[in-house]
């Protein structure tokens, strides 16, 4: 790189093989051995995502940014979970707490790894996070330091309802320890939802999701109903889909969890803890964090 004039890669990294490369610095030796060209010098073109992280990524190759992904609502649980513990004081980057939550992060399938760059979720990052939260706290009687909106939502969430927090960072650790997540696939970087992340998390909530989704518990709680209703109705408004559809609407309703997964554990579900719901009951007890149960959407819809 000195030869050539390039320091160290501020940006973008290019990937390969398990390895990471100054992205502007292979760009500008690989012109060298293009037919009649010469290695561009680090001050003949710029680097950047418009130019050398583009030009790569077209070529077929991984690339990078150097600045780890932004806190998600998992990590930032973990993180204030473990500032509570600590007595709402900041944790510093040689504590083994930090150490072991930073190992922890780094095996949750919340970022791929082509956006995690080298120092992703590092002692230094994790103890600064912790500083983002204690500062936060309404005792505190020095001066913030900047941290994220995120941050100070779960510090709200933790002071309002520590029970359900705590049990939440519970379940995310024992949920990584069990290898409970690691069929869930990395969410796509621009997934987007105009609606509140759930109060515990991507995680939970997707576990959450695939077991209201097992098909075996669905039909049994489907028999179970029919055999005190003639009809197969939503619990909360009494929609029919097969009344309103016809026969493409025979037979179909969606089956909610109503207990979160953070208070049930991963027990085995009962029957008596689901409820059948149309679609638009089953979003609107999703929308809102935290979760509305069956009876508070109920009470809603019969006003």
């Amino acid at each position: 790189m000195a030869k050539y004039g390039y320091g160290q890669a501020r940006s973008y990294l290019l990937l390969h093989e398990g390895n990471s490369y100054d992205s502007k610095a292979i760009l500008g030796v690989a012109h060298g051995y293009l037919e009649g060209r010469e290695p561009l010098q680090a001050q003949e073109f710029s680097g950047g995502e418009q130019t050398v992280a583009r030009r790569l990524k077209a070529l077929g190759f991984q690339v990078t940014s150097s600045r780890p992904p932004a806190w998600v609502r998992d990590e930032v649980i973990l993180a204030c979970d473990l500032v509570f513990e600590n007595n709402w004081y900041r944790l510093w980057a040689d504590d083994p707490r930090i150490h072991e939550l930073s190992e922890l992060l780094q095996l949750l399938p919340l970022h791929p790894p082509e956006v995690r760059g080298p120092k992703f979720r590092n002692p230094n990052g994790v103890s600064r996070k912790t500083a983002d939260i204690a500062t936060w706290h309404p005792d505190y009687t020095g001066k913030p330091t900047k941290g994220g909106a995120i941050d100070r939502e779960v510090l709200r969430d933790f002071l309002e309802r520590p029970d359900e927090m705590r049990a939440a960072a519970a379940a995310i650790r024992e949920g990584a320890k069990r290898g409970l997540f690691e069929e869930i696939a990395y969410p796509p970087a621009e997934e987007e939802s105009d609606e509140p992340a759930a109060a515990e998390g991507r995680l939970l909530e997707r576990r959450h999701l695939a077991r209201e989704r097992n098909p075996k518990l669905r039909r049994r709680k489907i028999e179970e109903f029919l055999k005190t209703h003639d009809r197969l109705a939503c619990e909360v408004c009494g929609f029919d889909f097969g009344k309103v559809y016809g026969d493409r609407g025979e037979g179909y309703i969606e089956c909610h969890h109503a207990v979160p997964l953070h208070a049930s554990g991963e027990t085995t579900t009962r029957l008596k803890d689901l409820v059948l719901l149309c679609s638009n009951c089953h979003r609107m007890i999703h929308r809102t964090s935290p979760w509305l149960t069956p009876d508070e959407l109920r009470e809603l819809v019969s006003r």
